[in-house]
């Protein structure tokens, strides 16, 4: 008997997937053969296809204990709680990013979270069952309230009974002192820049406020840190001016000693959202340039310089080993409430780190409570919680349960709801959706093509 499945035609094969994210290429005849569910007892291929649960060969009980593991582990962040809390000490920052998600030409950038709030949403996040955390810090830009961000680790060093947490920091490094530095590097932060390229594109997509570009400031702050023994990673965004410099992107990162790079795609949020016609592009346009950027990279793990693409290594973990990565726009449900919690200066908590930023454009249909009046189970016991859920549950949306890369991918509400108002809204020609396709179809060519160099390389991106 055959089980659920999802196909595509692929070259000259058909790609076929499951829900507990095993994937074949098989030919025509073999296709026709599995559809009409008349596999021969001596088919080559029987084995496979029992074993990756597209045949069921005995009793569906059987069946269903043989692969309740496969489907626990992609599905293990569903049993976990939420894990990345992200805290946006301050809307207040000292450049003037073509793209800035985190506000639009309407929000008023002079807020900054009281050391009083920031503790509190510390004993907010602390109630979380999960006993692996990761705080993260955000603005605006951190840096600018520094005082807050310390006394908010210093509290949770001091509270914490029994949870492993990891500090993170995502600072345009504008502000970083040494003193700063001695703190962060004390305490274990993990630090996160944004590098979106060679000096031309960096200094056209993150000017300052005075409209000076910030790229000698970064790169400067970018080499102390590394003189220092800290280690440093970077974040990239793609904006239309980026599209004709893939490999110079790629250049500046091993330029500067970063040996990954995570190639995203804008965001129609805050400015780039009131600028799109500016900043934007199409979804094919964004494709064009990331294949000519991955070809780039993986021509360079072929000379022996190793260098690894995040966006595919999050879907080559799902893909290869069949289990999500801590990436929470690829999962289903999305990780938006029990993945990850935004905590805004004020108190505000909300869904996830989008749906902070439509609060800055003035729709709070994403918030979940405040840290001063709510609880974590409040929060999670919301209707806005149960709603992110339920819209972005791929198995049981139309367009996205028939798609072969149903095992691979995610949605996001906040973006549909962004666009239209409606967090169900129909997925299959959207941006996003046209992009993560995009992507893997690039992956799933490689794949299907079974060149071994090129395969290995992709295995070393994710073991």
């Amino acid at each position: 008997m055959i089980n659920y499945f999802n196909f595509k035609r692929f070259n000259d094969h058909y790609l076929i997937t499951n829900d507990f994210g095993y994937y074949m290429f098989v030919d025509q005849d073999l296709m026709g053969k599995l559809i009409q569910d008349k596999i021969e007892p001596d088919n080559e291929y029987k084995d496979e296809l029992i074993g990756k649960g597209f045949l069921i060969e005995e009793s569906l009980e059987k069946f269903i204990v043989d692969h309740s593991f496969d489907l626990r582990n992609i599905k293990r962040y569903c049993f976990s709680g939420t894990a990345l809390h992200i805290f946006a000490v301050t809307n207040k920052c000292n450049l003037n990013c073509v793209y800035c998600q985190a506000h639009d030409t309407d929000s008023k950038m002079d807020g900054s979270m009281t050391i009083e709030t920031g503790k509190r949403a510390i004993d907010f996040a602390m109630q979380s069952p999960n006993k692996n955390l990761t705080f993260e810090f955000q603005g605006g830009e951190p840096l600018l309230n520094f005082d807050t961000v310390k006394e908010m680790i210093v509290y949770a060093q001091t509270i914490n009974k029994d949870k492993q947490i990891e500090y993170t920091i995502v600072t345009n490094l504008l502000n970083m002192t040494e003193d700063k530095l001695d703190f962060l590097v004390d305490n274990h932060v993990q630090l996160c820049t944004s590098l979106d390229g060679n000096r031309i594109v960096h200094d056209h997509n993150r000017p300052l406020r005075n409209g000076r570009g910030s790229y000698d400031e970064v790169i400067q702050k970018i080499k102390y840190i590394q003189h220092r023994g800290g280690k440093i990673n970077a974040i990239q965004t793609t904006t239309r001016f980026s599209l004709d410099y893939p490999t110079e992107i790629i250049d500046q990162y091993r330029e500067i000693g970063i040996n990954n790079i995570f190639l995203r795609p804008l965001t129609p949020l805050g400015m780039a959202n009131d600028c799109w016609q500016e900043v934007g592009y199409t979804a094919e346009a964004f494709l064009s340039f990331y294949k000519k950027a991955l070809e780039y990279i993986l021509k360079l793990n072929q000379s022996g310089i190793p260098f690894i693409e995040s966006h595919a290594s999050f879907f080559l973990k799902k893909i290869l080993y069949r289990c999500s990565d801590n990436y929470m726009e690829l999962r289903s449900p999305c990780g938006a409430s029990t993945g990850q919690m935004s905590y805004y200066y004020d108190g505000n908590v909300y869904t996830c780190d989008e749906g902070r930023m439509l609060a800055e454009m003035g729709d709070c249909s994403f918030l979940l409570g405040n840290v001063n009046k709510n609880t974590f189970s409040d929060a999670i016991k919301s209707p806005t919680c149960m709603a992110v859920c339920k819209s972005s549950i791929l198995e049981a949306i139309p367009g996205c349960s028939d798609c072969v890369y149903q095992p691979y991918c995610g949605v996001c509400p906040v973006i549909h709801y962004c666009g239209t108002n409606d967090l169900y809204a129909a997925e299959k020609k959207k941006y996003r959706c046209t992009v993560y396709q995009g992507i893997l179809d690039i992956l799933f060519e490689i794949l299907e093509k079974e060149n071994e160099e090129l395969i290995e390389i992709l295995y070393s991106w994710v073991r």
